[in-house]
């Protein structure tokens, strides 16, 4: 029985056989005989996620639009499959062809989450790969690349390349090296010198780590005669216009998180919010034009056929024409009935006209994230918005027709206290008020005001990457203190992350190598999917780092001084350490910064040939 037929068996006794069944529309099939490269993709996650993100589906185009190439994909088979894989002996596979993933030449990994970490382990031992790097002879090489990648160190064993930034030209660079190799006969260990030349492309066993007895790092250099360089710059797209992008999608059979149209306005961000790490790692901000989004728009509704459009970016709100761009769309598919959402907007942005737009077709809730309760903890995180901002949008929303507003914040910022914490109930109760203050006649019934606190994980590449994360016990102290507050609203509903899974996040977010010792015997005890709060195992955890002799306080609730040496200081974001340090300090003194749309800011991206232009 094929291996293909084998997988069919399984299907009919799986929670969701559409995970696995690949064929989906727009899915790229090829003949393996006629690509050089075959490159699987893998997201460490459900499908369903997965399928939702947009990298992958940026990548997965830019790689089969080569000839010679053909990109597969691959996601974590949740709980109940990889139990059945392993008892059949069946190994992880691919969607399009349904190939073993060790069969491929290179194979892709995306990390978008501290928390699927355990899941990367796990989809390595259900190929058959070998865990550890050193340990492999054969079979793919491992790469990953994504926002986590700023800090791979955790994932050191395990990985042989790492992708800083931009992957629609790294990628394939690694695949045009990649082929080099192969037909130079040169041992396995050649390819990854031959990587390391790549920009942007990080070989972690080119590298000694030596530490200092306290713990902490001393120096993380490139090993002699490696080639390698001291620092790796991160790769950057310097024209979203010329760069690939899908003019097709997969149409999923079932559903996903983000079942819809994912278009990408602009990337990066210029606000400078000192919590945030996208913000800093993803500058500087590159704008779409508008013909090309159009024309993009164009071609993806004829290909799909979805009904929605999400305009995609770290801050929707400030893309330069959004205005203008808005009113084309809705012009442009509004006889089709294809809506166009907005799905991450500014408070301090004149909406009214925008929303309008947008909404034309069928409105859906308002996301607004003013992310601390008091003006003072907001520049602090150099939110830079007001509570006049808040209202006078909320507002303009509500007198147009809005009922559902839903408000991010978090808890546990730096200098937070619980006046900080009451502030959030005080600010709801203010939005509740600006909807009754809507004559009954315009405003639109049932009021729902959904108030989201996660909790605040301190990240590498950001200002606060010195801040500890606050203790397990004050955050509940506050989670309680919310929601007793907020419970006397009506209408207004409360939703908060476990501190359990967010402490764990915050360990290898700021982690170093030694961790991943930990990694693979928390994996090993039945740690897997630890970012579904279901799955998630804490005692585990705990008894992972208690095995390997680490102490995962020394990680996340340690104020990090000043000179300390970071794991991942030989990796460069962009945006300098001095400007961490001098953003630290104003944080401190609660000062702000302006976007660096109004005058640079000294960030450290003009070392960048092409950027800030």
């Amino acid at each position: 029985m094929s291996l293909s037929d084998r997988i069919e068996k399984l299907l009919m006794s799986v929670q969701k056989p559409v995970r696995y069944m690949g064929g989906e529309f727009n899915a790229v099939m090829k003949d393996a005989d006629a690509v050089d490269v075959r490159y699987a993709f893998l997201f460490p996650d459900t499908y369903e996620v997965g399928m939702s993100h947009l990298g992958m589906k940026i990548l997965y185009h830019a790689i089969n639009a080569r000839d010679d190439c053909w990109c597969e994909r691959a996601f974590s088979p949740w709980v109940d499959m990889a139990e059945l894989m392993r008892r059949d002996n069946i190994p992880l596979f691919s969607l399009e062809s349904r190939t073993p993933v060790k069969e491929f030449d290179l194979l892709g990994i995306t990390l978008q989450y501290e928390m699927s970490f355990t899941n990367i382990l796990e989809a390595l031992d259900l190929a058959g790969i070998p865990l550890r790097s050193a340990e492999r002879t054969e079979g793919p090489f491992v790469i990953v690349g994504g926002p986590c990648a700023f800090n791979p160190e955790p994932l050191v064993p395990f990985v042989d390349l790492v992708a800083l930034g931009d992957g629609e030209e790294e990628t394939l660079q690694t695949i045009d090296v990649y082929q080099q190799w192969k037909v130079s006969g040169l041992p396995r260990s050649e390819y990854l010198k031959m990587a390391a030349k790549i920009p942007g492309i990080y070989v972690p066993s080119l590298y000694d780590v030596a530490y200092n007895d306290d713990g902490t790092v001393r120096s993380v250099t490139p090993k002699p005669g490696s080639g390698a360089p001291e620092v790796v710059m991160k790769a950057m797209v310097k024209d979203l216009d010329s760069a690939v992008y899908p003019e097709k999608l997969i149409v999923p059979y079932g559903e996903i998180v983000h079942n819809r149209i994912m278009l990408e306005i602009f990337r990066g961000c210029t606000r400078g919010c000192r919590f945030c790490q996208a913000g800093m790692i993803y500058r500087p901000v590159r704008e779409r034009s508008i013909e090309r989004l159009m024309a993009l728009a164009e071609k993806l509704v004829s290909s799909t056929g979805y009904d929605e459009i999400s305009l995609m970016s770290l801050s929707s709100g400030d893309y330069s024409c959004l205005p203008e761009l808005a009113h084309r769309m809705v012009e442009k598919f509004a006889a089709k009935r294809v809506r166009i959402a907005l799905p991450s907007q500014r408070i301090d942005n004149v909406l009214t006209d925008t929303l309008k737009e947008t909404q034309k077709v069928k409105k859906t809730a308002l996301t607004l994230a003013p992310e601390a309760g008091t003006q003072r903890l907001r520049d602090v995180i150099n939110k830079g918005v007001t509570e006049a901002d808040l209202m006078r949008s909320v507002t303009d929303a509500f007198d147009q027709g809005w009922s559902a507003v839903k408000l991010y914040f978090m808890l546990g910022l730096p200098t937070e206290t619980d006046e900080d914490v009451l502030g959030i109930a005080d600010l709801a109760e203010k939005v509740r008020k600006c909807y009754f203050s809507i004559p009954k006649e315009r405003r639109a019934p049932g009021l729902r005001i959904t108030v989201s606190a996660s909790v605040f994980v301190p990240k590498n590449d950001t200002p606060f990457q010195w801040s500890p994360q606050l203790d397990y016990d004050t955050v509940v102290h506050r989670q309680q203190l919310l929601r007793q507050a907020l419970s006397r609203l009506k209408g207004v509903d409360f939703k908060y992350h476990a501190p359990d899974i967010s402490y764990i996040e915050a360990v290898f977010a700021r982690g170093d190598r030694r961790l991943g010792e930990a990694l693979e015997r928390a994996w090993r005890l039945g740690c897997r999917f630890d970012g579904w709060s279901d799955q998630f195992k804490y005692d585990m955890w705990l008894q992972a780092f208690a095995d390997e002799g680490l102490d995962p306080d020394f990680y996340a609730t340690r104020e990090r001084p000043l000179d300390e040496v970071f794991p991942w200081d030989h990796l460069d974001c962009g945006v300098t350490k001095q400007y961490f340090l001098r953003e630290w300090a104003k944080a401190q003194r609660a000062e702000c910064t302006h976007d660096c749309r109004k005058g640079c800011t000294g960030c450290g991206m003009k070392r960048y040939e092409g950027a800030c232009v």
